[in-house]
């Protein structure tokens, strides 16, 4: 048993030393001249404008059963014109960077987790390295910066998107105007609603990119490693974001709420 622990504890610290070096040397390259800046535009291709019709979808649902399942209670309080300032400031706060921030870990973690992966398998990678080619500059690097670039922006179209979702659900019974929904959802929120709700984005992005750099680009068991990659990229994303959030809200709670 205590061999065990022992060796779970090793593993754990090996596994930490090496996501610093990692780390490390994404820092080292970003810092250098070189570039890539047609890999990182098309990478930020990638991962926003295909990834833009996932976001717009779930962005619209969120809203939309957001609305569906708070009108009913507010309604019995006799607060059904408080519907709109709720939606945006559950959205714009905390739903809707969380939840978009688990949709594209999902989808672009697992993405780069494969991709590198597959790359790593068939030693394209290595080939980089023997033609001089810099992986980690062109491999790592844009990637991690278009999803460090992209997520805010993902999130900020989808937040928007739950809005009109918001006012598609309030007039399934009630006949709210554009204008009027949209004026109460405005003026409910506020410059400290926004601002925390982007930065952290700016985290998560990292995360994403930099977990899903990280599992692709050190997967070496065979063929296997790929789904492998991809599946770790997935989980430990998601559970990064959750972690984020949670010391993102704290900070948030005693710096701009207070």
């Amino acid at each position: 048993m205590e061999q065990t622990i022992k060796s779970g504890v090793y593993k754990l610290l090996e596994k930490v030393g090496d996501q610093v070096n990692f780390f490390l040397s994404f820092v080292r390259h970003l810092l250098r001249k070189g570039f890539e800046w047609n890999e990182f535009l098309r990478q930020c291709f990638i991962i926003g404008y295909k990834s833009f019709p996932l976001i717009a979808v779930t962005g619209f649902i969120l809203g939309f059963v957001l609305t569906l399942q708070s009108l009913p209670t507010l309604k019995d309080f006799g607060a059904a014109s408080y519907v709109p300032g709720m939606v945006s400031v559950s959205v714009v706060r905390e739903i809707g960077p969380v939840i978009i921030a688990l949709i594209s870990a999902g989808k672009i973690a697992s993405s780069i987790g494969a991709e590198l992966g597959s790359m790593k398998v068939t030693e394209q990678i290595s080939a980089m390295e023997v033609s001089s080619a810099d992986p980690i500059q062109y491999l790592v690097v844009t990637r991690i910066l278009a999803c460090t670039f992209m997520i805010p922006l993902l999130t900020l179209m989808a937040d928007a998107i739950s809005l009109f979702g918001g006012f598609v659900g309030s007039n399934l019974d009630n006949k709210v105007s554009l204008h009027l929904y949209f004026n109460k959802a405005f003026n409910a929120l506020a410059f400290s609603d926004l601002f925390p709700g982007v930065i952290k984005t700016v985290f998560f992005g990292f995360a994403i990119g930099f977990i899903g750099c990280y599992h692709g680009y050190h997967s070496n068991r065979g063929t296997e490693s790929v789904g492998h990659a991809a599946n770790s990229a997935v989980v430990s994303a998601s559970l990064w974001i959750i972690i984020l959030d949670g010391i993102a809200v704290q900070l948030t709670n005693i710096f701009a709420y207070n």
